[in-house]
């Protein structure tokens, strides 16, 4: 496999520079590779093995031409191919997370973010090519939702931090929590409950994305309930579906994540109370999250639950492996109230 790649990569060399620029060129070269992924398993110990092989080979080469340049991608077709090792991932599911990290690592080392692989994800597939210029690789937008899931598996199980600058400090953000520069350096997460869109909001909240994150102004609890207090008490069922989610992930509702005082807290809530009367009245916000009542020892129990396994990087895989009764699983996923 690698012999056959590296010939192949000494005239891939000699193409212009844009000959993977067309998403149908990209599509050919994965379908070429993946013939030889195919036909080498015959002699591979498995088909796992031949494809772990090819991606490998392609990332070395990405690192050959990098190293040539000195150590600056030289973009166009010398990093393009890094997304026909995405696809290829993605279509013989690789397991091994040393590739699958190494792969997001040099994808996010050339281009400080993810967008390629998670815009068509959440705005639909031809969506890439109004907003950055270029079309997705997956055919359908269920199938872009599908690679997003499987990279945030192997990011997550990977323990994957990347760097990103925030107010000129470089912090580390997990792959589900990368900003997304092309949509105002917003997280995904935010970005879905924007558009309201509780299905895809529910995927990133179970792998643990960040409710409170420092390059934002705004957060999402108060993006939402300014949405929905626009409505005169006929409010979209999407729009109530992504805070009931975003109700499940967090004990209760924080305008303001930082450290108050007892009384400053006090003071927090009776404006947030103020403010949003009518969807404490109406029982979109539960008494229990606004700070009127305690919230369930239930409900706790799930954050603290949830909260340990973010940080063993085990959200949510970790969920079925505890030792508690199958119907709690659902629970701890999200998946019910």
């Amino acid at each position: 496999m690698e012999c056959f790649l590296k010939c192949y990569f000494e005239q891939f060399t000699n193409l212009p520079r844009n000959s993977l620029h067309d998403r149908r060129k990209r599509k050919a070269m994965v379908q070429y590779i993946s013939t030889l992924i195919q036909g080498c398993s015959a002699v591979e110990p498995t088909v796992e093995e031949s494809s772990r092989i090819a991606i490998k080979t392609i990332l070395n080469y990405h690192d050959e031409m990098r190293d040539q340049n000195g150590t600056v991608c030289l973009m166009g077709k010398n990093h393009n191919i890094l997304y026909v090792a995405m696809k290829l991932c993605f279509d013989w599911q690789v397991q091994d997370l040393a590739i699958v990290s190494l792969l997001l690592e040099q994808i996010y080392l050339c281009e400080k973010t993810f967008e390629r692989i998670l815009i068509g994800a959440i705005f639909g597939n031809k969506a890439p090519h109004y907003i950055a210029g270029w079309k997705s690789d997956f055919e359908t937008e269920e199938e872009n939702v599908r690679a997003v899931v499987y990279f945030l598996d192997k990011a997550t199980n990977a323990a994957l931090e990347l760097p990103f600058t925030v107010a000129n400090e470089e912090r580390l953000f997990r792959f589900v929590d990368v900003p997304i520069e092309s949509c105002g350096r917003a997280s995904p997460l935010k970005i879905c409950v924007q558009l309201g869109i509780p299905d895809k909001l529910h995927i990133f909240l179970r792998f643990g994305a960040r409710l409170y994150t420092e390059n934002e102004e705004f957060n999402v609890f108060e993006h939402i309930l300014n949405r929905l207090s626009e409505f005169n008490h006929k409010y979209p069922y999407n729009l109530i579906a992504c805070l009931q989610l975003l109700l499940r992930a967090a004990p209760w509702i924080k305008i303001k994540p930082k450290d108050f005082t007892e009384e400053e807290e006090k003071i927090l809530y009776e404006r947030l109370l103020e403010k949003y009367a009518d969807l404490v009245d109406d029982g979109i916000v539960p008494l229990s999250r606004c700070g009127l009542t305690p919230p369930e020892l239930k409900h706790l129990c799930r954050c603290v639950i949830r909260e340990k396994l973010w940080e063993n990087y085990q959200l949510p895989s970790g969920i079925r492996s505890l030792p508690v009764p199958e119907q709690m699983w659902k629970y701890l996923d999200l998946l019910e109230d």
